[in-house]
């Protein structure tokens, strides 16, 4: 029989219906509602638990993106399981949300999990249009890590303008200089541009971006120069490619909502998840 922290599964499968019970009822003696991580892998059909951990990682990402405490939604504990002290998390509501967001949707429970709890979501999107979301914030935070990098690789090499350094990345893969971009996108100047990328152009400036800071270092390249112009070369190799690969300029590549909006909505989500806590436990 499953202890009261165990998520309850029938005959190994979740429909939508029993999500309620699965989700609902397992508040611990403190008062905070939590599901062990361990017992979330099992109903989302995952069986080795590092392979899991690579969707709470992104969950933590992103909440951490969100500037929302990730000790309050993830906490760090240890279990007995099978005579053994095991590493385990508890995932509050929103927690599980998260992970379950950035689960392997080609399995059938995670599907089914998605489903469940995106009708938790403050601003109702379809599912898809929601993990799309979610995906687009943890690439946007990760090409923001890899732009740093490449910064600091840019004055250890002796770039004098970064600016234009830059710049010269957007020339190689669209063709055009950012303002360019940004008005062919009509997107306002003041706008950050990377905020309205989907995740298939933000994915591309972080090979662009990475592959630079590369062949920096292997190729040691000094100067303004020499920069711009390795910067602009790799920036064309992954234009030449999308082109090749997808026959789509990434130019035309479609833009999305801001992403400080989508935060917001997620914002919103995670307060609206807690308010459920609150009520479930009166």
């Amino acid at each position: 029989m499953p202890n009261k922290h165990e998520l309850i599964a029938t005959d190994g499968v979740n429909t939508i219906d029993n999500y309620e019970s699965i989700f609902e009822n397992q508040a611990n003696s403190n008062g905070f509602t939590y599901w062990f991580a361990r017992d979330l892998m099992n109903t989302l059909g995952y069986k080795d638990y590092n392979n899991f951990k690579k969707s709470i990682n992104k969950a933590i990402s992103i909440c951490a993106s969100l500037n929302i405490d990730v000790e309050d939604n993830f906490k760090k504990t240890k279990r007995i399981i099978d005579n053994k002290e095991t590493e385990d998390y508890k995932l509050s509501r929103f927690a599980c949300y998260l992970t379950t967001m950035n689960s392997d949707i080609k399995k059938p429970e995670v599907a089914k999990a998605q489903a469940y709890l995106a009708k938790y979501a403050e601003i109702i999107v379809t599912l898809q249009q929601e993990a799309q979301n979610i995906e687009r914030i943890e690439l946007r935070g990760k090409l923001s890590e890899e732009e740093k990098a490449l910064m600091g690789v840019a004055k250890i090499h002796r770039v004098d303008n970064y600016a234009l350094f830059q710049n010269a990345g957007y020339m190689g893969l669209y063709n055009m200089s950012i303002n360019q971009l940004k008005a062919r996108k009509g997107i306002d100047t003041k706008k950050t541009l990377l905020d309205y990328m989907n995740s298939t152009e933000l994915g591309a400036n972080i090979f662009r971006i990475t592959q630079t800071a590369e062949k920096i270092n292997r190729e040691n390249i000094q100067g303004q120069y020499s920069l711009e112009k390795a910067h602009k070369d790799v920036g064309k190799e992954v234009r030449d490619s999308m082109i090749r690969m997808h026959n789509q300029r990434p130019e035309d590549l479609h833009i999305e909502q801001d992403i400080k909006k989508v935060k917001a909505n997620l914002k919103q989500t995670h307060k609206k998840m807690k308010r459920i806590t609150k009520k479930s436990k009166k």
